[in-house]
């Protein structure tokens, strides 16, 4: 067991927080690749194709479902179609769309959860039912499955994990006078404090996040069952919880416990692996990113996101899952493959074991949660089995109302804290990147 616990830190180490998630919260974008087109025509009877975009994170958990699966299957050949971005994937959905062909796609595709849901009322004849598929959907975070469940139906399979945490530095929180406790079920207020003494204590900040895409909002409002909209459109002006979050931000921010980076790069690079912060909150994904920094192995440790109570609170950013595509002819072995390997049957927990050792990528399936090697403490991390905790956490996360237009909302409220911490006034931002949204989704207040 110890050896495979050292087989993930030594992928995790390699990593960079490339996760499944769309702008800067850990996806590479390098521009084009190619056009995603595919003959499911010329694919053998044992064959499904797949697009990914990931090489060092949800391509390699898609080869080890793929060997898991030949035990059941030995002929059974997974073709990866690798693609460069997320995006990628969203323009061919919407090449077939125009075309009003969508025979050219993967058999499978990844995608984006928090996308999803607009490519589905766009193209709703790109994308295959799972109501077949004898998956225990109660073996899934219910806020994960409410992404790729359309009416009451379910059409994609999650891969990867994208509850978010706190992980704080225990060295840095000791020399302030505090601990991995003091950090666990705590008020933002108190986190303020907290963080204004270990800045104090040590010149680093507690917390950093990408302004230019900042995840932080969403975040801290799904923790309190808060959302960026309400009834389908955005709720900013009125809304007294989001308020209350964008002034907690700007009062980080202005006290030195939040160091806002330029931009994901600077976040990551910068403010991570350059050693600026004692803490950090986002999805689990961000996990190999803290990782990289080997001289502070065992300094880390991880809880939950405060909240305004007091209470733990829970929360996710980002994710992706698995659909099947009206161009697949072999739906029933696409089918049984994700059932096996993805959704909690009898092969899901090696896949999951190999997902995690070979590409940091962690699971939704309670079940598959539960193997050795998600308990087994973690050394980087003084020790905790952060992996089964993660797990857990994820069956606490809040379902709030999610829209297409989540990243429009998102960025537009990044401009506006940004403009409040320079001196702009807090109602005609608010107001201002709620017109933006508006404009974006063809609204009027």
């Amino acid at each position: 067991m110890k050896r495979l616990i050292t087989l993930i830190l030594a992928s995790a180490m390699i990593l960079t927080a490339t996760s499944c998630t769309n702008g800067g919260d850990g996806n590479n974008k390098n521009g084009k690749d190619r056009i995603l087109r595919v003959d499911t025509a010329a694919e053998g009877a044992n064959e499904l194709s797949i697009a990914a975009w990931d090489e060092n994170f949800n391509i390699p958990a898609l080869r080890a479902a793929e060997k898991v699966y030949q035990k059941k299957d030995p002929g059974f050949r997974l073709k990866i179609s690798k693609v460069t971005e997320d995006t990628d994937v969203e323009d061919a959905i919407t090449l077939g769309g125009s075309n009003n062909d969508f025979s050219k796609l993967p058999d499978m595709v990844l995608f984006q959860d928090h996308s999803f849901n607009r490519f589905f009322n766009d193209y709703p004849n790109a994308w295959d039912k799972l109501s077949t598929a004898g998956i225990n959907w109660r073996d899934f975070s219910q806020e994960k499955l409410s992404y790729s469940t359309e009416n009451g139906i379910h059409y994609g399979i999650p891969l990867d994990n994208a509850t978010a945490l706190c992980a704080y530095r225990t060295d840095l929180l000791k020399q302030a006078g505090y601990t991995i406790d003091d950090m666990t079920g705590i008020t933002w207020d108190r986190f303020d404090q907290i963080g204004k003494d270990v800045y104090e204590k040590t010149g680093k900040y507690l917390l950093s996040i990408n302004a230019d895409d900042n995840a932080l909002p969403y975040m801290m409002l799904q923790a309190e069952g808060g959302s960026y909209f309400k009834d389908g459109k955005p709720y900013f002006v009125d809304n007294k919880l989001l308020i209350r979050v964008v002034n907690t931000i700007v009062k980080l921010a202005r006290d030195n416990v939040l160091y806002l980076a330029d931009n994901y790069s600077d976040y990551t690079d910068q403010t991570i692996k350059g050693d600026m912060v004692a803490g950090v909150m986002n999805g689990n994904w961000i996990l190999p990113t803290i990782e990289q920094v080997q001289m502070n192995s065992g300094k880390w440790a991880i809880t939950t996101l405060p909240t305004f109570s007091g209470k733990e609170g829970y929360a996710a950013n980002g994710g992706s899952s698995i659909y099947i595509t009206t161009a697949c002819e072999k739906k029933e072995l696409a089918e049984d493959f994700l059932s096996y390997t993805f959704g909690g049957g009898e092969g899901s927990k090696e896949t999951y074991d190999q997902a995690l050792i070979k590409g940091g990528l962690v699971t939704t399936c309670i079940s598959a949660g539960n193997s050795d090697v998600y308990k087994e403490g973690v050394k980087y991390f003084n020790k905790q089995p952060i992996y089964q905790k993660v797990v857990d956490m994820s069956t606490h996360v809040k379902q709030i109302e999610q829209n297409d237009y989540h990243y429009t909302a998102r960025q537009q409220l990044s401009f506006a804290i940004r403009n409040i911490i320079d001196g702009g006034d807090t109602v005609k931002a608010i107001k201002d990147a709620q017109d933006q949204v508006n404009f974006s989704m063809g609204l009027s207040d």
